[in-house]
């Protein structure tokens, strides 16, 4: 749905960076996989939690419940259905990442901490909104994706500026040279941010396109 109207012609930054691909979206650049042993793990872990579970492979996203909580709005989102299977058996050689989904924060929170204690170096697990839980690679972060990018596009990670509104965009913020907050972030995101703009309901991302990526020199702090 922004490949096209935006013409983005270099590669794209998918899963937290778990995988790289082509605007074609077949053409895959990249890519980290869990580690073997690792994805059965974190979904038990997720479950016990009382989460859904989502695997995307490098080109898949898979459900086992199509009815369940935000598939319908991340389909409408991502303008493509999941595969729905009755088991990620099968899968487990190439996932690019598992996701946990719950309505309920604080059991989202509760499971992040302890997958983060039982994955260690293994995994990163973050939350991307209050209800989903990314497990990706370790080094599949957006962090990462700065770095990444700034190789393939011979660009210093000093001249990328990023813009983020969730705790998985800090990552990003500590290896750009210009990181900007939406005004909707946390006040912990905020404060990791070289700027903050107005929230997503007041147009935050093109006005710091436009007063802070492309007039630079009439940015205020």
């Amino acid at each position: 749905m922004l490949v096209d109207p935006l013409k983005l012609a270099q590669p794209l930054a998918a899963f937290n960076g778990g995988v790289l691909i082509e605007p074609d979206l077949k053409t895959v650049v990249d890519q980290k996989y869990l580690p073997a042993g690792v994805p059965e793990k974190v979904i038990e872990v997720t479950e016990n939690h009382g989460l859904d579970c989502w695997l995307y492979t490098d080109t898949g996203w898979f459900v086992r419940d199509p009815a369940g909580a935000h598939v319908a709005r991340e389909q409408w989102t991502v303008k493509f259905p999941p595969t729905v299977v009755n088991t990620f058996a099968g899968l487990f050689g190439r996932v690019a990442k598992i996701v946990g989904i719950s309505d309920d924060y604080e059991r989202v929170a509760k499971c992040e901490k302890d997958i983060q204690e039982a994955g260690g170096e293994h995994i990163s697990a973050v939350r991307s909104q209050p209800y989903y839980l990314d497990v990706t690679h370790p080094q599949a972060n957006k962090g990462g994706v700065v770095l990444a990018m700034s190789r393939l596009l011979d660009i210093p990670a000093a001249q990328i500026a990023t813009i983020g509104d969730m705790p998985s965009d800090v990552l990003m913020f500590r290896k750009s040279g210009v990181s900007i907050a939406m005004g909707n972030a946390s006040p912990e995101v905020q404060a990791a941010a070289t700027y903050v703009t107005s929230s997503n309901e007041e147009e935050g991302f093109a006005k710091a396109i436009e007063e802070l990526v492309l007039a630079p020199r009439a940015a205020n702090v």
